[in-house]
Parts: C-alpha cells; sequence; structure tokens
C-alpha cells in the first residue's frame, strides 16, 4: 500500500498526537480490532489461489491455440481436455470465491459488532469533561459511520490490496515467462502510475478526514436541532436554523466534492495507462514478436496476461478511495478509543457498608478543564441518616459536588469519602447500588413505566416495581395511567409530564433502595400540586437513609437537617435553616431572592 502521513482528527482541539503513516495507522488498528484478524489468514489464501486461477483462461487459450489448432492436422482431443479442465478449474475458483465472499462478509460483520461496541462502552467511561465538551453527534458519528467505513473496508477492500497486488505479480511472472521483453514493456509503461497514486492518496486522505469531521458535526447538528425543537418552533427561528443546518450540510458538501475529486482522477490514469499497455504489447508484439519466437497463440495469451495486470490496476484505483475513507474514519475511531479513562475502576474493589451512609470531603478540587476549577479546598463532613440540601448560586459547584459523590469523575485532587471508603476503592456494582442519583431532567428510555423503573434494580419483578410505587405513596398516580406500570413513556419521556417523569425516578430510587440518595433540583421544574406530591414521595424516600439535595427551592432547604452554602466553588456556609437566615451573608441573599421570585410568582 501506498504510504503517506495521516491525522486521524485535525479538527479536534483534543489530537495533539503527532501524525502517523498509513502503516503505523494500520499497525496500530489491527492491535486494537482482533475481529480483522481472526481467521484473515484463511480468507486470504483462498484469495491468493483464485489470483492464480485468473492465468487459468489465457495459458488454456496459448495452449489450444499453439498446440492444439495451429497445425494442419487439429488436435481436438487436445482442445476438447483442455476446456474441460479450464472448465472444471474455472468452477472450482466460483465456488471458492462464494466462499471467500462469505468469510468476509461475516469478518465484516465481526468488525462491526466488536468495534462498535468496545467504542460505545469506551464512551460511557470517558471523563465528565470530556461529556461537557464533545458534541453527540460526533460520537455518535464514531461509533456509527466512521465505524461503517471501515465494515466496507474489511468486507473486500483488504483483501482487494492481496488479490489484485498478487495478480499483478503472477500476471508480470507468467507473461516474463512467455516474453521477458513484452513483461518489461507493460513494467516500464505502468511505473508512472504508482507516484500518481501516492500523490493522489496523500491529498485524498487528508480530504477524507475532513469529510469525516463535517459528518460528525452534520449529526451533532441534527441531534441539537431536534432536541430543540420546541424552542425553535415556539420562537420562531425555524427559518434561522434551516440556514444553519444547510451551512452544515453544505460543508459536507463542498468536503464530500473534494474526496470524490481524487477519486474520479484514478480512473482516467488507470484508462490511459492500460490502454498504452495494451497498445504497447500489441504493436511491439507484432512488429517484433516473430524475431523473439513469439508464435500467434502466445502473443494472444501476452495480451490476456497484459489484460490481467491492467484490471487490478485500475481496481487498485476504487479500491484506493475506500481505503483513505476507511483509515480517516478507522484514524478518529481508534483516536476516541485512546481518549483516557479518568475513572479507572478497582478490582476487586471494597463493597460500601448497607444502610445510611456517612460523606467526608477531603479538600476536594475539581475542574472540568484544566486551569478552570469548579470546585476549591472544599471540605465538608456529613453523618450517616441526615438530610442535606445543597444551595448556591448557579456554576457554585453544587451538581458537580453530587456528580462526584456518584463516582461520575474523580476529584482533581483531595478525597471523597463515603460510608468511610474512599470512592476510588469501591467496587462499581457497589456503588451503583448503594448510591443513587435522581437527576434534575428525570431521563426515562423509550419504553415503559416498569422497564424504566426496573433501571434500578434489573431483576426486580411487577411486583416488586408495584411496591415502590406504594412506599412512596404513588399508587393514585400509578392507577390513573392507561395502562398502569405499562403505559409506554414515549422517546426520552415525552409523553409524561416533567412531574410524572420525577415520579417514575424517584420510584427507580426506591427500588434500588440506596444507602446515599442524592437529587439533583429533583423538584426545580415542576408545578406547585405536582411539586406536593413529590415532596411526599421525596420525604419516604429519603426515610432510612442519607439524603443529599441539590435544590433551589427555598421549601427544600427550610425541611433539611442542615443546609450547605456553595460560592465560586467552595463552601462558605453551613448550619440549620434558621442558624443561616441569622447569619445573613450568602444564604441571606439567596432567602431574599427566593422570597422575591415567590412575591412575583
Amino acid at each position: 500500500m501506498v504510504e503517506t502521513m495521516v491525522d486521524p482528527m485535525p479538527a479536534s482541539p483534543d489530537d495533539d498526537a503527532p501524525p502517523m503513516t498509513a502503516t503505523q495507522l494500520l499497525r496500530l488498528g489491527l492491535q486494537r480490532t482482533p475481529e480483522l484478524r481472526q481467521g484473515f489468514a484463511i480468507s486470504l489464501s483462498f484469495a491468493f489461489v483464485i489470483a492464480l486461477g485468473r492465468l487459468v483462461i489465457p495459458i488454456a487459450i496459448q495452449q489450444i491455440l499453439d498446440k492444439g489448432i495451429s497445425t494442419t492436422d487439429p488436435d481436438w482431443p487436445f482442445v476438447v481436455w483442455t476446456c474441460a479442465g479450464a472448465t472444471v478449474v474455472l468452477i472450482g475458483l466460483t465456488v471458492l470465491n462464494r466462499l471467500t465472499f462469505m468469510r468476509l462478509m461475516g469478518t465484516a460483520s465481526e468488525v462491526l459488532y466488536g468495534l462498535r461496541t468496545r467504542a460505545f462502552a469506551h464512551v460511557h467511561q470517558l471523563s465528565l469533561a470530556h461529556h461537557n465538551e464533545a458534541k453527540k453527534g460526533v460520537l455518535v458519528a464514531r461509533v456509527t459511520s466512521d465505524i461503517e467505513t471501515l465494515a466496507q473496508f474489511a468486507s473486500w477492500g483488504a483483501v482487494s490490496w492481496v488479490v489484485n497486488v498478487t495478480m499483478i505479480i503472477v500476471s508480470l511472472g507468467a507473461l516474463a515467462v512467455y516474453s521477458w521483453q513484452l513483461a518489461l514493456v507493460v513494467l516500464l509503461v505502468l511505473l508512472p502510475v504508482i507516484p500518481i497514486m501516492r500523490l493522489v492518496q496523500r491529498r485524498q486522505l487528508r480530504a477524507y478526514d475532513d469529510l469525516r469531521t463535517t459528518v460528525g458535526d452534520t449529526l451533532s447538528g441534527l441531534s441539537e436541532m431536534v432536541g430543540g425543537i420546541r424552542v425553535v418552533r415556539g420562537y420562531g427561528a425555524a427559518a434561522a436554523s434551516r440556514r444553519r443546518m444547510r451551512r452544515t450540510i453544505e460543508a459536507q458538501y463542498r468536503s464530500q466534492l473534494r474526496a470524490r475529486f481524487f477519486f474520479a482522477i484514478m480512473f482516467p490514469v488507470s484508462d490511459v495507462f492500460s490502454g498504452l499497455a495494451l497498445a504497447a504489447v500489441v504493436g511491439i508484439g507484432v512488429w517484433w514478436g516473430p524475431e523473439w519466437g513469439l508464435a500467434a497463440g502466445t502473443l494472444v495469451a501476452a495480451l490476456f496476461l497484459t489484460n490481467l495486470v491492467v484490471q487490478p490496476v485500475a481496481e487498485l484505483g476504487e479500491i484506493l478511495d475506500q481505503t483513505q475513507t476507511a483509515l480517516a474514519g478507522w484514524g478518529k475511531v481508534l483516536r476516541l478509543l485512546d481518549e483516557p479513562v479518568e475513572v479507572v475502576e478497582p478490582e476487586p474493589g471494597v463493597t460500601l457498608p448497607t444502610g445510611p451512609l456517612d460523606i467526608s470531603l477531603r479538600n476536594v478540587d475539581f475542574a472540568y478543564e484544566p486551569g478552570h476549577p469548579v470546585l476549591r479546598d472544599v471540605t465538608l463532613d456529613l453523618p450517616a441518616g441526615i438530610n442535606v440540601a445543597v444551595v448556591g448560586e448557579t456554576g457554585s459547584g453544587k451538581t458537580t459536588t453530587a456528580k462526584l459523590l456518584c463516582r461520575l469523575a474523580d476529584p482533581t485532587a483531595g478525597q471523597v469519602i463515603v460510608g468511610g471508603v474512599d470512592l476510588r476503592d469501591v467496587a462499581r456494582s457497589s456503588r451503583s447500588s448503594a448510591i443513587r442519583l435522581v437527576p434534575q431532567d428525570g431521563f426515562l428510555f423509550d419504553t415503559d413505566v416498569a422497564s424504566n423503573v426496573r433501571i434500578g434494580r434489573l431483576d426486580a419483578t411487577d411486583d416488586e416495581i408495584e411496591a415502590a410505587f406504594d412506599a412512596l405513596g404513588l399508587r393514585w398516580w400509578v392507577d390513573g395511567l392507561a395502562d398502569g406500570i405499562r403505559t409506554p413513556v414515549g422517546e426520552r419521556g415525552d409523553s409524561l409530564s416533567v412531574g410524572e417523569r420525577q415520579l417514575v425516578s424517584l420510584a427507580r430510587a426506591q427500588l434500588a433502595d440506596p444507602g446515599l440518595l442524592i437529587l439533583d433540583e429533583a423538584t426545580s421544574s415542576v408545578d406547585p400540586e405536582t411539586e406536593r406530591a413529590l415532596a411526599e414521595a421525596l420525604a419516604k424516600l429519603a426515610s432510612g437513609r442519607t439524603t443529599l439535595s441539590v435544590a433551589h427551592r427555598l421549601s427544600t432547604a427550610e425541611v433539611a437537617d442542615l443546609v450547605v452554602v456553595f460560592d465560586a466553588g467552595r463552601v462558605v456556609q453551613q448550619g440549620s435553616h434558621a442558624e443561616l437566615l441569622a447569619q445573613g451573608g450568602v444564604y441571606g441573599r439567596l432567602y431574599e431572592s427566593w422570597l422575591g421570585n415567590t412575591r412575583a410568582a
């Protein structure tokens, strides 16, 4: 394969790694994609036999012309047996070709499955900082379309390189046996194709890398527009959104044209040099052939062999295009897989104690980006079984603290200790069962209520799910649903109201029965009636466990055992609601703001 320089993701600010050659990228890719190696030697052996089998026709024709019918007394038995032998070989090659194709399709499917599942799993292991910066559509492109380009290459392109290169070498070798002079002519005529292919490949690979980047941008834009359709329609921004999307699609269109421009170059180049090679063999063979002792059958065989040389050269132009887009997509997926996993799970890990869990933050710092701290030297001790409200202005570090307690990220400095154990040492299974986060948006999957609640404990029965609603006093809500717990919730839970989605999230947490419950503004976006139902359910859910509520509402802070006040990433106050009101300070200002909003309402 022609080697050039490739920078898999030049458009990403995170890609500081030096560019790799195509050979280096292929070697790394084969190491990270074991499905390509499994059984590949057998497939390549089949392909090699197929390449050799293509010599049957020219050799049979040469034998028939020179030995079978070139004399005054044709040897018809020889002709018949030669044709019969060639037919048997061709039938066998057809069967072998079919088997090879089926093996390659199986390999491609295994590549798709293995690489996609690994990439998808890796996305879920990446740090919060990466997810805050990365566009969702870009990650989707990595797991879908970029891997698809590799699957297409694996299905035939990879073996085609071997088949066609082998075909060129074998055919040139066979031609040299008949006439080394004609073999030299063909080689000299086709030799300029190599630097042309190298030049095209270098530019084509960069063009396809840009194309893969624009594909990710397009998917990201589409995801954003579809997700924000209500805002777009509500504010009459459809025209502006379409213009923005049109610019994104136009950028992809231009990138596609640039990539295809280099692809289009190879077809006329291949045709020109193929024609020149055939013309040279015919002209030189007819003119000097008799002097070189070439019989008519040998000259015809030389033409067939020359055609077997130039056909792969033409096909390599198409394979080169497929190779460039596969390398570009593969490079981006490999770069994604090389993104460091900052939250490394311990093996085997410590099990958290059962029941309510105490919390201790020791000099915790955290930053999503270096140089931009979100938490600064946070030290906090919370006893087991306490009901804590965490308050503060937007961006003060409340939600980040909640995420650290779930170990969605690790602190950049300090320790997060739960139940007497550093969270870095806790086994994933123990942490996920003992610590549960109810997020602000109450995200639901596009299935029914029962399946969404069962996420809290995957082995739960329908009776246990019903019992979770009963324990929270939400039987009245379940009975009001069209199909009870079998009621579909729609995509992202859109068939339910915001408050109803939160009710499902609370039942999910109740089913999990955690020792530490974290509520991220769980009542911040609901109507007063639903808030009362949520408040009653929350009171029952919090009973017998440690509860930490990230709150923007006065009512949550008023009923908490302890209120912790964050400001600019630091804990600046803590105490009961009454004590903090007496102190004033940041909490006093927040309280006045709450009262002002209540009066305005």
